[in-house]
């Protein structure tokens, strides 16, 4: 599951920019099904064609990754940058970064030292407006190697704790990835009762444009939508977050289907899989409000992977939780959906 998560979560793929992550999912999905790309960017790996008469199941998770855009080269050849997704300014400064331009550019966001800061700067994080990163370049050569709309990722390679979380920048929603991935590897070779559709959808953390256009396409009768969620920490209210460890997290909301929800929990009760609820207000915030609405409507639920530190460079999840994520998609696949 390391080396899964490696390979996925070091592959460059900002909102509204995601080829190259788009490059690498293509290749880890060819041996379950055909695989194609759609106008949005989205990956579509057609498991089992449907069959008229039976469900025909989706699994969603989004390809894409918070980052920064760079909106100006200064006189000086620092960059201003712009927010691509929802983006921590809290955890910003002096963060090192990435500058995808013509090619790889090693960068530090700016970081003023206290003892030049105004009284309550420390306070308040900074507008994004305000910041600025440092590549250590004139404008001239900065020009020659950065262009204006290029993307900027936080620097966050794969880590380990003692006790076995994983750490590492992309986590969300490439946890959610590698667990889709993990449960077409316990299919492979058994019979699949139902359509199985897999989709990576772009664009998620700037409005959810891919699963809108990408559940469309592929007309499903059922969807599971994978993400990540709140993991408990000792700064965050409890009844909002899941424990890492603890198993994948089995959404209920007003916009998802409580019958389908239902149908998860008893999956997992029957298979022996841990499991946690999350209980959601209105929107999820997730791709499933998408996905709900495409064509007729589609049954959706939801199965979210506990995370911490969201939307930063140390976002840490459980391996367990992933692969308990992929075993209760697998076991609710291989029963075909039906109720």
């Amino acid at each position: 599951m390391k080396e899964l998560i490696q390979t996925l979560t070091s592959a460059v793929g900002v909102s509204g920019d995601e080829s190259a992550a788009a490059t690498v999912v293509t290749e880890l999905l060819r041996p379950y099904g055909k695989v194609t790309v759609d106008a949005l960017g989205n990956i579509h790996c057609t498991v089992k064609q449907p069959e008229v008469g039976k469900e025909h199941i989706l699994l969603d998770a989004h390809l894409d990754q918070i980052g920064l855009i760079v909106q100006q080269i200064d006189d000086k050849g620092f960059l201003r940058v712009a927010s691509c997704g929802g983006i921590d300014r809290r955890v910003l400064m002096a963060s090192e970064v990435t500058v995808h331009g013509k090619s790889p550019v090693y960068g530090v966001i700016c970081s003023q030292p206290p003892h030049l800061a105004k009284e309550g700067d420390s306070k308040k994080p900074p507008q994004l407006e305000d910041i600025a990163i440092d590549v250590g370049l004139s404008q001239e050569k900065a020009k020659e190697l950065i262009s204006l709309g290029d993307r900027v990722t936080l620097n966050g390679p794969v880590r380990e704790l003692v006790n076995g979380q994983l750490v590492s920048q992309a986590m969300d929603d490439r946890a959610s990835c590698a667990a889709i991935i993990k449960c077409l590897q316990l299919l492979k070779g058994k019979q699949i009762p139902c359509g199985l559709t897999v989709l990576f959808s772009t664009r998620e953390e700037v409005g959810g444009q891919g699963a809108r256009t990408g559940a469309f396409s592929a007309f499903p009768t059922k969807a599971i939508v994978v993400d990540v969620s709140f993991g408990q920490t000792p700064d965050s209210p409890k009844h909002k977050c899941g424990e890492l460890g603890k198993g994948p997290m089995i959404g209920f909301a007003p916009t998802i289907s409580r019958n389908f929800s239902n149908e998860l929990v008893e999956v997992a009760k029957k298979q022996g899989i841990p499991y946690q609820l999350e209980i959601m207000e209105g929107h999820t915030g997730t791709n499933a409000d998408q996905i709900v609405i495409a064509q007729s409507g589609v049954e959706t639920g939801m199965v979210s992977i506990p995370l911490k530190y969201m939307h930063t460079s140390i976002e840490t999840a459980d391996p367990a939780d992933i692969e308990a994520s992929a075993q209760l998609m697998a076991a609710y696949v291989l029963r075909g959906g039906e109720r």
